[in-house]
């Protein structure tokens, strides 16, 4: 079906070219779940309302004047990635007034034809990407669900429309900032600590903060730091990357408007876990719809 997307409203700045992807096959599907991409601008409209009741409401995050005052967390960034949605079609309404978690993904193409990645801001990517000369890079951002479905079932979708969107673009590495809550970083030190322990990128992969912001994660004696209770510190997102194969930055770097402590998580492709590969299918058929 086409859309005209010059009759729907996204908040915030937009280029005039963007054209979000046409309502194309469902990615998967459990139940009444499905994960897809965002077709037209009022469903990404939608997707900004979740972030910032999420980001916002729930977690505090202060963003600019004009976001607060639409009740939508936008950037700039929104008006060239493709939004990831899951949707919960027992819901009553139009498909935006369905949408119940959502992730950002940014290519490495539209990064480099547009302003950049997001997470550029807090990390040096640019030079990781230059190591990596052969490799495509996705970044995947603004990862939210709203609480009554932050379940097993929400997470599986967004995982398998990353999957089916990695196998269907190329993409060769995954990265993207991952977030603890609150900005004092030292309140994590155990979680960031273990994590600088199991997780650290080597060279090849090592991402370094922006010149200033970075705070070393080494924070505490690998004797003092029990894995189970590192583990339970963890924001779910976090344990989720983390067991898929992902490595990390060595540094956190404090984002002071959403009052978070982030660090940089990169997956290539390769890495990923086999048990995790076979459960979406190497295909990403698992979950099809």
């Amino acid at each position: 079906m086409e859309t005209n997307l010059d009759s729907v409203r996204l908040s915030g700045p937009i280029n005039p070219g963007y054209r979000p992807s046409p309502r194309g096959p469902v990615l998967g599907r459990i139940g009444s779940l499905d994960v897809r991409l965002a077709a037209n601008r009022k469903e990404v409209d939608a997707a900004q309302a979740l972030r910032y009741q999420v980001f916002v409401e729930e977690m505090g995050a202060t963003l600019p004047a004009d976001a607060m005052r639409a009740r939508r967390d936008f950037d700039a960034v929104d008006s060239y990635c493709d939004h990831l949605l899951v949707l919960d079609t027992a819901r009553d309404g139009d498909p935006e007034d369905q949408i119940v978690g959502t992730y950002r993904l940014l290519t490495q193409s539209s990064a480099e034809c547009h302003s950049g990645f997001y997470s550029q801001s807090e990390f040096d990517v640019g030079a990781l990407v230059a190591r990596n000369p052969d490799k495509r890079f996705l970044e995947l951002g603004r990862s939210c669900v709203l609480p009554e479905y932050r379940t097993r079932r929400t997470i599986e979708l967004l995982w398998q429309g990353n999957w089916a969107y990695c196998l269907a673009n190329g993409i060769d590495v995954m990265f993207g900032c991952a977030s603890f809550p609150g900005d004092r970083p030292y309140a994590h030190a155990l979680a960031l600590s273990f994590i600088h322990q199991v997780a650290a990128a080597d060279a090849d992969w090592s991402v370094r903060a922006v010149a200033g912001r970075g705070l070393d994660m080494d924070m505490m004696p690998s004797e003092a730091i029990q894995a189970r209770a590192a583990l339970a510190m963890m924001p779910p997102l976090v344990k989720g990357y983390l067991r898929v194969g992902a490595m990390t930055s060595t540094e956190a770097v404090v984002d002071p408007a959403f009052r978070t402590t982030d660090i940089l998580v990169i997956l290539p492709v390769k890495r990923i876990a086999e048990r995790y590969v076979n459960h979406y299918g190497a295909d990403a058929g698992r979950f099809a719809a």
